[in-house]
């Protein structure tokens, strides 16, 4: 009888490893059925993770230009250089070049990718903003880990002049100061994104789709004429170096537009040159700084005396014996006026006339010209950092307090103000919107004061340019000029400084057909004068000047008309 076959223990193991090869070689065949045909978008999904990717389409920031078209901030061209620290590597000859078209060290472009590495990074800015040609050069080199990233740099052709109004962007092409701040989102526009493939160095292959296309930054037009803001920075600068200044502003107003045809400051700054760390000298002065404007405030004051009906053109306010105590302080002239008409109140710029008027009135009736004229409020124009200025209603007025606001202390303002106000007398009593944008059609005023009234402080304020007056530095040969003198001292930590002045002139021009206000404010004079008729006065001369003659507006005074026969 034959004996059956048992397997052994070994066979029976070796089966069992045999079925299990078979199960995992029948699994993975079918995995790769599966993968192949059944569920083709896995692999490609993560194909498409090693080699595909999303990035940004720098958009194209918007131009800044002045009312003529003219650039005043353009976006171009640049390159920035990164690296990829796990794979760069360089001979020293590589090294050195790159770090001489970079203008680093070499042991700097060292330590900065072997910092990064050891926080196991990839990526890392080794420079940035490069010209195309600087960028090309780079990349002719060919050292692994080393890319290019195309970006826009910001570019101002105006430089100094415009800095103040125009300010700067960031590296990141983002607004930081003035108006690149104020409308950066109007101007910044929207990136685009695409998918592109690159290589295993991360290297652009081929571009595969765009997502969504870049939307450039939309143009914006300023009220600023170039030419003017140029005119106003040079005077500027050449009053506040012949002065011994600390500092100036200048602001040129369009009557009938209240448009900001130019808005200048010194010191100033290069732009171009893009500030590592803010500092107060980045600051538009003539919006953000303010100062008590003294005696500039007098036509105001006399505004408001005709305005109460209790004094006419031809009022006489006795101004002797040139001093007056007011509760327990002085108000003094410089010296004993006598009997004074209001147009001589204004020509010899006399606080005891401006002080005996307004205490001769209701207590608010020169706050309320003031505060109906715009002071202590801000002007509406949109500048990022723009002071309001102090114009306090006291309840009940001081004596000594309401005598000091007559002419021009325990206030305070800013340039544009200062120069908003008197453009409300050159406009026949009318408050308009100022702005830094160009206006394409006029807009609407607000009636603050009688026109007949705005007229006469017209005719006053001429007085105070021609013979006798405190503003004969002013006086422009061919046209009929109005203005006033302004002189303050500054303020410290512990009250008024001696020996430190703010000294002002704002003036209306021509007169025949009022166009043009142009206030300029000098600080801290330290030459031998400081008198805002002697400092300001000469700079307002050249820039009321330059613009009248810019601008073509005709004379509207005899040509041959000299102060003597004013």
């Amino acid at each position: 009888m034959s004996q059956k076959y048992k397997p052994t223990f070994i066979a029976w193991r070796f089966y069992l490893i045999l079925a299990v090869i078979c199960m995992a070689a029948t699994g993975l065949a079918w995995r790769v059925f599966d993968l192949s045909i059944v569920d083709q978008s896995f692999l490609r999904h993560q194909g498409d993770e090693r080699v595909l990717r999303q990035v940004s389409i720098p958009a194209f920031r918007g131009m800044i230009v002045d009312r003529q078209h003219f650039p005043l901030a353009v976006s171009t061209m640049v390159y920035s250089i990164w690296v990829n620290p796990k794979e760069f590597h360089t001979e020293k000859q590589s090294l050195n070049e790159l770090a001489e078209l970079t203008k680093l060290k070499s042991k700097e472009i060292v330590a900065l990718v072997s910092r990064y590495k050891q926080k196991n990074k990839e990526f890392v800015y080794l420079k940035r903003s490069l010209s195309p040609a600087l960028a090309k050069s780079i990349k002719a080199l060919h050292i692994p880990g080393v890319y290019l990233q195309q970006e826009y740099k910001r570019y101002y052709p105006e430089g100094e002049a415009a800095a103040h109004v125009i300010g700067f962007t960031n590296i990141d092409d983002q607004g930081q100061e003035g108006l690149e701040l104020g409308y950066n989102a109007w101007l910044s526009g929207e990136p685009g994104k695409k998918w592109v493939i690159k290589d295993r160095l991360g290297r652009v292959i081929s571009d595969v789709q765009t997502i969504a296309s870049e939307q450039p930054g939309r143009e914006l037009i300023l009220s600023i004429d170039r030419r003017l803001q140029y005119l106003a920075y040079r005077e500027l600068l050449k009053g506040v170096t012949e002065n011994q200044a600390q500092s100036g502003s200048v602001v040129i107003l369009d009557i009938k537009t209240g448009e900001v045809l130019a808005m200048a400051n010194y010191p100033s700054f290069n732009p171009n040159n893009r500030p590592v760390h803010l500092t107060e000298g980045y600051r538009n002065r003539a919006v953000t700084d303010t100062f008590e404007p003294g005696s500039t405030i007098k036509a105001f004051t006399v505004a408001s005396a005709l305005e109460s009906g209790k004094f006419q053109m031809d009022s006489i306010i006795d101004t002797s014996p040139g001093w007056m105590k007011v509760g327990r302080n002085i108000v003094r002239d410089n010296r004993d006026h006598g009997p004074l008409s209001l147009t001589q109140v204004l020509q010899v710029s006399s606080n005891m006339g401006a002080s005996k008027m307004v205490l001769s009135l209701p207590p608010n009736q020169l706050w309320s010209l003031l505060h109906r004229i715009g002071f202590g409020e801000e002007t509406g124009i949109g500048f990022p950092g723009e002071q309001s200025g102090v114009l306090v209603k006291h309840e009940p007025w001081g004596a000594f307090t309401l005598a000091t606001l007559s002419f021009g202390y325990g206030m305070s303002a800013t340039t544009l103000q200062l120069a908003k106000a008197y453009a409300v007398l050159g406009n026949g009593g009318v408050k308009l919107p100022v702005s830094l944008l160009r206006v394409e059609k006029t807009p609407t005023g607000e009636k603050v004061l009688e026109k007949e009234i705005a007229n006469k402080m017209l005719l006053l304020l001429e007085s105070v340019v021609n013979k006798g007056g405190s503003g004969t530095a002013a006086f422009i040969p061919g046209y009929r000029v109005a203005g006033k003198t302004g002189t303050t001292r500054m303020v410290g930590e512990d009250g008024y400084l001696d020996h430190h002045h703010s000294s002002s002139f704002v003036g209306i021009a021509p007169l025949t057909q009022p166009r043009l206000v142009v206030a300029v404010v000098i600080h801290d004079p330290q030459g031998k004068q400081y008198y805002g008729g002697e400092v300001s006065g000469p700079v307002f001369k050249k820039i009321m000047e330059g613009t009248l003659r810019v601008l073509g507006l005709p004379p509207d005074a005899p040509l041959n008309n000299t102060l003597a026969q004013s």
